[in-house]
């Protein structure tokens, strides 16, 4: 592989892929118990190819070592994981475990066992204090930090000599610069997905990147100046033809596959893109640099995802508390993280994994990552909002409307 990299050394990572068909959960009724045993229904996300194999990998040991105990398996692609859960709850068929983002709304309604009722001390007294407390509401604790990560740049070498672009850019004005002279050659200089599956993702990053965001545990913040200014640079590389065309209608892991392919200049990518790229080009001529920001001081996107338990008939937490015990155990779970190329939320987990070269430049990313106000219990609409509305900022419409329109559901949300 030919990689220009300015943050680090990276190596490839097993995962590879961003999309995994889906299916449902076998065996009888969700969350019904097997006879003499005990069913627990994992709803997961897709996160690389091999995510199926390595859930899967997890069960079989777990049920070997848990007699009485059996787990039905669902993974989701993140464009139909929330809709999935949305319905199974308003069915009264919740998974006993899920694995998503945001939870907060879910432990005030109650429907969520608290982290101490799913997960031994020894479990919880190994996370790192910071991600621990992300996972409160009201002082509570109600998920388990399963990872984390962070964005950063990844741009196509070989079109920035074609472009005469020299070295990749630092702030938004030499992305504009560097996009402007890549689009000119006859491919989109930048790859801006504002669809569906992750809309609030890219909004974040620009938004971290002008000393925005979307708020805290008290307050969600989305139609702020700092915002404001982000959404408006945007829509300026979209209405100035530098990114894809209909990016409102572009999603993540299909431009990811397009830039896979030499067919974009820049866009912002996780650690699994390593892996993605050298698994399916590994001929990629690419560099990775710092997301460019106003300024061209450090900021990027953290990502946090979780593991949480839905009470359902309120017999289960003895089982799930079995099996988190068994996935957040140093053998398994270094395993799991490191081989869907993400770092680790436990102390065991960061020690073990230190060395890894190829999560180096996204560590170092890390300390400037802003995280989605996930405690914050209007965050579950913001989110639906962003995903919903942000598009249209690729579609025309002036990028004030649209952040009063999600400030709008934010506060409704908030009531």
């Amino acid at each position: 592989m030919k990689k220009s990299i300015r943050t680090g050394v990276v190596a490839s990572v097993a995962a590879a892929g961003l999309m995994l068909s889906s299916c449902g959960f076998g065996g009888g009724e969700s969350g019904g118990d097997a006879e003499g045993g005990t069913t627990l229904d994992l709803l997961v996300p897709s996160y690389s190819d091999g995510s199926r194999a390595l859930w899967e990998g997890v069960i079989e040991e777990f049920e070997a070592a848990n007699e009485g105990i059996t787990v039905n398996l669902q993974v989701e692609s993140w464009e139909n994981l929330e809709s999935v859960l949305n319905t199974q709850i308003q069915a009264g068929e919740a998974p006993d475990i899920y694995n998503g983002g945001a939870f907060s709304a879910f432990a005030t309604e109650g429907l969520l066992y608290s982290a101490e009722e799913i997960a031994s001390p020894e479990t919880l007294s190994d996370f790192q204090e910071s991600f621990a407390a992300n996972e409160q509401v009201d002082g509570t604790q109600y998920a388990l930090p399963l990872l984390a990560s962070a964005r950063a740049l990844f741009y196509n070498e070989d079109l920035f000599e074609e472009a005469g672009v020299d070295g990749a850019p630092t702030t938004w004005d030499e992305l504009y610069d560097a996009a402007e002279a890549i689009t000119e050659t006859g491919t989109p200089g930048y790859g801006m997905p504002l669809g569906s599956e992750e809309a609030q993702g890219e909004a974040l990053i620009w938004m971290a990147g002008n000393g925005g965001g979307f708020g805290d545990a008290e307050e969600i913040t989305v139609n702020t100046p700092e915002n404001l200014e982000a959404a408006e640079f945007m829509k300026r590389m979209i209405d100035d033809g530098l990114t894809q065309a209909d990016p409102g209608a572009t999603q993540r892991t299909p431009m990811i596959n397009v830039f896979l392919q030499g067919q974009i200049g820049m866009v912002y990518g996780l650690p699994q893109t390593v892996g993605q790229i050298e698994a399916e080009n590994p001929d990629l001529n690419y560099g990775l640099a710092n997301i460019p920001t106003a300024s061209g001081e450090p900021a990027t996107l953290g990502v946090a995802d979780r593991l949480m338990s839905f009470k359902n008939d309120g017999d289960k937490a003895e089982a799930v508390t079995a099996f988190m015990d068994h996935f957040f155990a140093p053998e398994n779970y270094v395993e799991w993280v490191s081989t869907e190329g993400f770092l680790p939320t436990t102390i065991s987990g960061a020690e073990e994994m230190s060395g890894d070269e190829t999560l180096a430049p996204f560590l170092e990313m890390l300390p400037s990552a802003q995280f989605y106000p996930t405690s914050n219990p209007a965050w579950n609409a913001t989110d639906g909002a962003f995903k919903s509305l942000f598009g249209q900022l690729g579609q025309g419409m002036e990028p004030a409307e649209v952040l009063d329109q999600i400030q709008a559901e934010a506060d409704a949300a908030a009531e």
